[in-house]
Formats: C-alpha cells, structure tokens, sequence
C-alpha cells in the first residue's frame, strides 16, 4: 500500500526557505500544505508558486490538523520556540542549523526533546551531498585504514552584509558550525578545539567584533585530527574541499565547477571558469537529499537525518572555537 504524501509546513519564506518550499513541492513523497511567515507576501508568493495555504501566523499552522510534520526556515532567534511547540503538538521536526546562539538554551530545551515522541531532526545538509558522503561511506569500510586527519576547507565567495553579520552569532557559529558537524560526521569523538582568527578584509565583520579568516585544529579521542579552514571570500568562487588522509592512502573531493568547458589557446592551457558561486548551486542535491531522509525519519524509516544531539554538538563545538579564538588557548570540550 502506498502511503499518501507527508503534509509538511514550513516555517520561514527567506532565501532557504525557497529552496525547501520547491524541494517539497517535487517530492512525490510530500506535498507543501501550509506556509507561514510573518511578511505573509513571501508565504502567498511561495502557495501560489508551489500550493498551500500562506499565513503569517507559525500557530495558526502549527493547530491547523492539516500538517503532519514541520521543517522551520525562520530566523535562528525563532528555532527553541517553533521546536517546542512542534514536539508539545506531536509534531515531527526538520530545523535548520544552528538550533540557537545560546547553548544554554539548547540545552534547557534537551530533555522535552529527548522525551519527545516525535522526531526532531536538524538541517546540516552537507552529510547529504553525493561526494562528501561516499568519501564518508568508503573511510568507514576502512578503504584507506583508519583516519588520522581530516581536512577541511570552507571558503565563501564575498562577505555576507554587515547587518546579517550582527545577528549571526559570528563566524563559527553562522559558517563553521557545518564543518564542525561534518568533521564529527567522520570523527564524532572530537576531546579538544584550539581555533585562530584574524579580521583581514571585512569592514563588517571588524565593525560587529566578528573573524573573517578562521582556522579550526579539533583533537579526536582517537589521536586523529581535524583542521578547518574558512574565509569569508574566495576569488575564484565556492571553495568546497575534503581531504581524508589515513595510513593506506586519501579521499579527496574537488571544487564543482560552473561549467566544464575550458579554453586553450597560445596564451593559456585550459583555462576554466571559477567554481560555483553559491551555496544553494554548491549544494542543492544534498537538500533534496536531505529532505527524502526527513520523509523516512517521520514515517519511521531507516534515516540517516542528522539529530537535535548532532546540532547541540556543533554549536557547543562553535563556542569553545569562539573563546579559543578569543583568549587564545586550547579548549577541551565534551559532547556527551
């Protein structure tokens, strides 16, 4: 018997919110029932494009019978409440990333999460894209012995705006809290974070206290290690790389390129076109991805969605980055 498609409501009609709402609406196994968000003209120009019904108001789709599960694209400072009242109404739940700026208030929301019946899920898609998951999948069969470092590098195309940046928490919690899970996504028993950052370039991140240029050396139970590195530019585009480096060899993964056609004259030998520029181009497999195993978690399928645990785990990972940063020194961390 086929089940009917999942009802989902979503929460947050910004930019990544788009992506989510079309992800859902070619989903044969979804169907966008309800969108919410306080510019209700984002929500109706969303129900319009993809169906559903628009409000401005998360309760009134919260209580309206018509949702069996919840995916939350609002603002960082909305995702405690909308989490809470989603699992308080037996609803399941797919947030994205980060799920606070505060660990303690993670951390007061922990136990009715953990107590919930319903699953609660969280949106570090990059687990999802093709190439970082086989690299993942083949170090796990042992194909290249037993992982002694993990590289890491994470470059964004130009500086986001200064005001976003004020609201972002800083640059580990808003840009290397992805690489922090993807490194417990290889390593998860990560004891220790020694972090560096320097403000070379970007008036915004000077004026809000914030790094641009950012390195992140994590120490694993296990003596491997782990090193970030991220820029809040990168000339030649979206610099997406891995490197898993172990005793019998190394998986890499390169840039996507924007196109694969290149240019070879007297003057240059195959010349390209800078890397992809964006990360919603970068990644947009993996959001599809990341959507089906969200579809499997609510109907109790094997899933392989990343959990409210795996969320806490990268932000308590971006805190002790933040004061290693600041007063520079090491920083032992537990994740249990």
């Amino acid at each position: 018997m086929t089940n009917p498609p999942l009802r989902i409501g979503l929460i947050g009609t910004g930019r990544i919110g788009q992506v989510h709402a079309a992800n859902i609406a070619s989903n044969p196994e979804a169907t966008l029932s309800w969108i919410a968000d306080p510019f209700v003209a984002g929500a109706e120009a969303l129900a319009a494009r993809h169906g559903g019904r628009a409000t401005d108001d998360p309760e009134q789709l919260l209580t309206s019978g018509g949702v069996d599960a919840v995916l939350v694209a609002s603002p960082t400072a909305t995702h405690i409440d909308l989490i809470a009242r989603s699992i308080d109404l037996g609803l399941p739940v797919l947030c994205e990333k980060p799920i606070d700026l505060d660990i303690a208030r993670v951390d007061a929301l922990r136990p009715r999460v953990a107590a919930a019946q319903v699953p609660v899920a969280l949106g570090f898609n990059r687990r999802f894209d093709p190439a970082f998951a086989s690299v993942r999948a083949r170090v796990a069969s042992g194909e290249i012995g037993d992982l002694e470092q993990l590289t890491i590098i994470s470059r964004d195309p130009s500086a986001p705006p200064a005001d976003y940046i004020a609201g972002s928490g800083g640059i580990f919690r808003d840009m290397t809290i992805h690489d922090f899970d993807m490194a417990r996504f290889f390593l998860p028993d990560i004891v220790e974070v020694q972090a560096t950052g320097t403000t070379t370039f970007d008036e915004g991140a000077r004026l809000h206290g914030d790094f641009d240029t950012a390195v992140c050396t994590l120490r694993t139970a296990s003596g491997a290690i782990v090193t970030i590195i991220n820029s809040r530019h990168s000339a030649v585009g979206y610099d997406q790389r891995i490197e898993a480096f172990g005793g019998r060899g190394h998986l890499s993964v390169a840039n996507a390129p924007s196109s694969l056609v290149s240019l070879s004259t007297s003057k240059s030998v195959e010349a390209k076109p800078p890397y992809e520029t964006f990360f919603l181009e970068r990644y947009a497999r993996a959001y599809a991805v990341e959507l089906d195993e969200f579809v499997k978690l609510v109907r109790g399928e094997s899933s392989t969605s990343p959990s409210f645990e795996d969320g806490r785990a990268a932000l308590v990972l971006a805190e002790a980055a933040q004061r290693s940063a600041v007063d520079r020194v090491a920083v032992t961390v537990d994740l249990g």
